[in-house]
């Protein structure tokens, strides 16, 4: 038999009645031939209360009981689904990540995918059964103990399956039907688009979309699992949603596929460090062991300094999320005390966002960055910061901008035409 996985985030299990809705979707495809396996997440807001459980029952928790109770809603959430399919009349079990199982690496919170052994869920469909229903987000440790996998993990469990199965497909039902050229709630003029490719589909989750989890695109990439985006409360069939695919099978992609935005960016610049061999990994490192992440760097040209202070200085600019700048004043503090680098000074800017433009068809075609700046100069938007890459175009600008510069490069690279 074909096999298909489909995965029901929080909003889709909200309550009973959206579990029966999600449970007829499953039906559907069960009567186009498919066994499928379905991944459910937790009923929305579940898991931020037992994240509050256990907060307030131990401030220095032990973050192996701490996966133990965050990872209970999943497991309600299979059950219901597995009891609502057999109510229906199809062959139906769920399943626990210890149980499948689904082995992860030990790193609580944030582990990883060891493997997913075939032969348990296999031996269910050759007895019959037609759906197993699988608890997303969770997994079991070499130890025995339960792991989750990070915010969005049952995205990436979802795709994890498709890959260790084979799946011909893996539908990802949220709340919304597809992948737009930007956020529809910025400009009316964006478009759902039918395809987008792996990379266009990485670039954009990792810059802010808040569509599919990163991890999830990544992995799909490597073992390229085509995956498909539609909503949970729509009817759909075969031609709904958007799919995210290899770009083999993309016929003609537009320049640019879309326009993706970070409201929460802070811009902090090292005045004056010393310019020489290493400095940027005495900056850098102490960062990452810090746990921020840096995204857009710029180093200002050296000057030569003169009187008390000898030799090349230089700027050095980089972005980070907003709740990371404490973090990263406090590491940049701990070097200076350590004697690894010395500054005059830090600026930060915390009323910053960062735009970018995203498309594969920016490898082959020139002047895409001259559009870009030209529509930001007509609506006098300072640009901060630029970062490029093969398939991206990014821009820290002024936070009070950032909706206007949505619409302007919206319409200046016209993605409301297919």
């Amino acid at each position: 038999m074909p096999l298909l996985v489909m995965k029901f985030g929080g909003t889709s299990v909200a309550d009973l009645a959206r579990i029966e809705n999600a449970a007829k979707k499953v039906q559907a495809e069960v009567a186009r031939g498919y066994d499928v396996i379905v991944i459910v997440s937790a009923m929305s807001g579940e898991t931020n209360k037992m994240v509050g459980f256990v907060e307030g029952t131990s401030k220095l928790y032990d973050a192996r009981e701490y996966d133990a109770v965050v990872s209970s809603g999943e497991n309600v959430t299979a059950g219901l689904m597995a009891l609502r399919l057999q109510e229906m009349g199809i062959a139906a079990r769920s399943w626990q990540g210890w149980q499948v199982p689904i082995n992860t690496t030990s790193a609580h919170s944030s582990a990883r995918f060891v493997n997913i052994p075939r032969d348990n869920i296999d031996a269910k469909f050759a007895e019959g059964f037609k759906v197993a229903v699988v608890a997303g987000f969770q997994g079991v440790s070499a130890e025995g103990r339960v792991t989750t996998l990070g915010r969005g993990g049952s995205d990436t469990t979802a795709v994890a399956f498709a890959a260790a199965f084979g799946a011909e497909r893996c539908d990802i039902y949220t709340d919304v039907d597809g992948v737009y050229t930007t956020d529809p709630r910025i400009t009316n003029k964006a478009r759902k688009l039918d395809k987008i490719a792996f990379e266009e589909m990485l670039e954009l989750a990792s810059l802010g979309a808040k569509v599919l989890q990163t991890r999830s695109v990544e992995l799909a990439m490597r073992y390229k699992v085509r995956l498909r985006v539609l909503s949970s409360f729509e009817d759909t069939d075969e031609n709904s949603g958007t799919l995210v695919c290899d770009e083999d099978e993309i016929m003609e992609s537009k320049v640019v596929s879309g326009v993706a935005y970070s409201r929460d960016e802070a811009k902090v610049t090292l005045v004056r460090v010393e310019d020489r061999p290493g400095i940027a990994a005495a900056i850098f490192g102490p960062l990452a062991e810090a746990g921020v992440n840096v995204d857009m760097i710029v180093q200002n040209i050296s000057e030569v300094e003169v009187g008390s202070v000898k030799g090349a200085t230089t700027d050095m600019t980089f972005s980070c999320p907003t709740n990371q700048v404490a973090r990263a004043q406090k590491a940049m503090e701990d070097a200076v005390a350590a004697g690894t680098i010395t500054y005059d000074g830090i600026v930060v800017d915390s009323d910053v966002a960062k735009i970018s433009v995203v498309g594969i068809g920016m490898r082959s075609h020139a002047g895409v960055a001259a559009t870009m700046f030209k529509a930001l100069s007509k609506e006098n938007v300072n640009i901060k910061v630029i970062a490029t890459s093969e398939i991206k175009i990014s821009v820290l600008i002024d936070r009070k901008y950032m909706e206007l510069a949505v619409q302007a490069l919206h319409d200046a690279f016209e993605l409301e035409k297919a």
